[in-house]
């Protein structure tokens, strides 16, 4: 297959490049860096900025991408100039959501009213009603780490409009906490950081230590991402994407330590 990667050069746009390579895909990846991103290699790089797509159909008409997996999808202005462009483009677009659109994690920030959500959530799970979901001080802070988030971040309307348009055919895929080399989020630094400092313990808060998240290692969601964009049965659908089971933070801490700490011991000579 011929598949355009929006965005493809990051923590999770890497593994995927690697793996549809080894599967004999032809790439396509259009970034902003000035410097090659994959060098020695046969992808083509397309250098623009995504918020002015329009300005680039020329180069991935001449691609002629089978599909087109948008990465970096930030909000409903984006998702709608893309699906504008998309039919003369690509008959399909794979389109990288998030779990912060249910409304169960609108209860645990304490903006949707009402009870909490049954267990466990499923992509039929009811969706948000507050649509402004980060105050502006913290998606700065998110901007900081990720770049391409616009003041305008909402996810659903990205869903909208990837769901909505019934020219190209869509599909959603809901990512997890993802965490592994490159996490640009340093989620296991709270642990390495206390087997660094030769502490003895780790000390969680009980309502912290029960919380079950949706998680999921870098190179398993873009196995995931790899296997939607591949295969034509994953069109109209959308998919939640995170390991199972879903353990509460304790139990993962857990677990993670005894590799983490592993690892960490056999860098340190320990």
């Amino acid at each position: 297959m011929r598949i355009l990667l929006i965005g493809g050069n990051g923590f999770i746009g890497s593994p995927l490049v690697r793996e549809l390579l080894a599967s004999g895909h032809q790439l396509a990846v259009f970034h902003r860096r000035r410097e090659s991103a994959f060098p020695n290699t046969n992808v083509v790089q397309i250098r623009g900025d995504r918020n002015h797509l329009p300005e680039y159909t020329k180069q991935i008409q001449e691609f002629s991408p089978d599909v087109i997996v948008d990465l970096i999808l930030s909000s409903g202005k984006q998702a709608h100039q893309l699906m504008t462009h998309a039919p003369t483009l690509a008959p399909r677009v794979v389109a990288i959501s998030s779990m912060d659109v249910y409304r169960a994690w609108g209860v645990l920030r304490e903006l949707e009213p009402g009870s909490i959500e049954p267990l466990p959530i499923t992509e039929s799970s009811p969706l948000r009603s507050v649509r402004r979901l980060y105050a502006a001080e913290a998606l700065k802070m998110m901007q900081g780490v990720f770049s391409w988030l616009d003041d305008d971040y909402d996810k659903i309307a990205v869903e909208e409009s990837i769901r909505h348009d019934s020219r190209v055919r869509g599909t959603i895929l809901r990512l997890p906490m993802v965490y592994g080399p490159g996490d640009p989020l340093h989620r296991f630094f709270p642990l390495l950081k206390r087997f660094a400092d030769g502490r003895t313990s780790v000390l969680l808060a009980d309502d912290f230590a029960a919380w079950r998240a949706p998680r999921g290692y870098v190179d398993n969601v873009a196995h995931a991402i790899a296997l939607a964009a591949t295969s034509e049965k994953a069109a109209g659908r959308v998919y939640n994407i995170c390991e199972e089971p879903s353990w509460p933070d304790l139990a993962w801490q857990k677990k993670k330590t005894f590799v983490a700490a592993g690892k960490y011991g056999a860098a340190h000579g320990r």
